[in-house]
């Protein structure tokens, strides 16, 4: 089995930053891409920012120039530095990998969500 766990979320003043960092553990042989997404209260799940193995990057279009994805192989982990919080960031966000097992299976993998607040 595999699972994601995060960590970082919190509450933060407009302007501020944060950083989440999601670790993969369990049968893994290679972890493909990772990602970050998020959900509003209402709201659908929206993709924030997705990095491949090789480290090509996108983002959502409302977080560019303010978080950054970045991830540590050795590690399993992946991370979103997240600047210039703005008050609409507020939203539990969630980590997904597709992960490749010992016994070659590739999964989509969620994390349980941490919850971030942008608040003054």
């Amino acid at each position: 089995q595999v699972q994601l766990v995060e960590s970082g979320g919190g509450l933060v003043q407009p302007g501020g930053s944060l950083r989440l960092s999601c670790a993969a553990s369990g049968n893994i042989l290679s972890i493909n891409d990772m990602g970050w997404y998020r959900q509003a209260p209402g709201k659908q799940r929206e993709l924030v920012a997705r990095i491949t193995g090789g480290g090509n990057t996108n983002y959502a279009d409302s977080v560019k120039g303010r978080f950054t994805i970045s991830r540590d192989n050795a590690k399993n982990t992946v991370y979103l530095q997240m600047n210039s919080l703005k008050p609409e960031d507020t939203a539990v966000y969630y980590c997904n990998a597709v992960i490749t097992t010992r016994s070659l299976v590739s999964v989509p993998c969620w994390g349980q969500g941490t919850q971030v607040t942008v608040s003054s």
